[in-house]
């Protein structure tokens, strides 16, 4: 089997639905297996202190959980009384992301808020925030382009992250809740629509691997965040 053929295979079905909500200038419910999470673009004509008279505008993200989203009930933040350590870590990464697709200088003195919200989880729920927060956001751009407030889109590309690990000691692409917990390696990959990398997260959970497994895991996820960003681009009609 080639590495392009088990990178079709091995993802789980995935449904990309825009403009799921009335409200948020741009919306997204992305799944992908059995993990589900609604994604907000909230548009605000304001920006954060350090962003004030520099005529440049800020991409940023919440990411949460909701307390039915796992196996167990969590506790609200508002419950526990202090962030969710993990919650935060996410929204920064989401955030990041997505400013890596957006010239901030055309989008004006602006802040898009981007809300990411699990209703289901079974793995990746990160990679899934990722890809249906930049669904989100281009729809909300693309609102404002249709009302003039906008010459043009400031999101010059389409960004995606997929999971890949090593699981007995092979390269497995997109890992459910199970496949997780049995992998040797879990990594996390973020790249843009021209192929270009914003973020690699990985560590080996039982033994080191080789630069070769290494390659392996990154050329399977090139090849579904591939398959990841013409989906985006189906569901905007791009």
């Amino acid at each position: 089997m080639s590495l392009e053929t088990q990178a079709i295979e091995q993802l789980r079905p995935v449904a990309i639905e825009p403009g799921i909500l009335v409200h948020p200038e741009g919306s997204c419910l992305f799944s992908m297996g059995r993990t589900r999470v609604i994604c907000t673009a909230t548009v605000e004509d304001k920006v954060p202190p350090f962003l004030l008279d520099t005529g440049r505008g800020w991409v940023t993200a919440e990411y949460g959980m909701l307390p039915r989203s796992t196996h167990t009930r969590q506790v609200r933040e508002r419950t526990r009384g202090r962030p969710d350590s993990r919650a935060l870590e996410i929204s920064r990464l989401v955030g990041r992301c997505l400013r890596a697709t957006m010239d901030l200088g055309s989008l004006g003195e602006r802040t898009v808020t981007l809300d990411c919200d699990v209703l289901q989880a079974d793995g990746g729920t990160r990679c899934c925030a990722i890809n249906g927060a930049a669904v989100a956001l281009c729809q909300a751009l693309e609102s404002l382009v249709g009302r003039g407030e906008l010459k043009a889109n400031p999101m010059h590309t389409l960004v995606a992250g997929l999971s890949v690990g090593l699981v007995r000691g092979e390269p497995v692409l997109d890992l459910d809740y199970e496949k997780d917990s049995q992998a040797e390696v879990d990594m996390n990959v973020v790249m843009t629509a021209g192929g270009g990398f914003v973020e690699i997260q990985g560590a080996a959970e039982k033994s080191p691997f080789d630069r070769g497994q290494l390659d392996l895991m990154l050329e399977l996820a090139r090849l579904g965040i591939g398959e990841i960003i013409r989906r985006q681009r189906e569901a905007l009609g791009l």
